[in-house]
């Protein structure tokens, strides 16, 4: 999975990260997230001012908003 493609597209589409656990990290802009230089973890600041540490091994897949609203699934 090539995250750089969806944190830096222009225009900026928000997006979610579906991890193995089930659970589901909103990803609102670009300035939300980071990558670690090792390309192993992220950290995702969520809107409420928290954050997430990922680990990338974990992501299942990437969740895109289609134009129309509906959500497409990206690998």
């Amino acid at each position: 999975m090539k995250f750089a493609s969806f944190y830096h597209a222009q225009p900026f589409r928000p997006f979610l990260i579906h991890v193995a656990d089930g659970g589901r990290i909103p990803v609102k802009h670009e300035d939300f997230v980071a990558l670690a230089p090792t390309g192993r973890k992220m950290i995702v600041y969520l809107p409420d001012g928290d954050y997430q540490i990922v680990d990338v091994m974990l992501v299942t897949r990437l969740e895109v908003s289609a134009k129309n609203g509906a959500r497409k699934p990206r690998k």
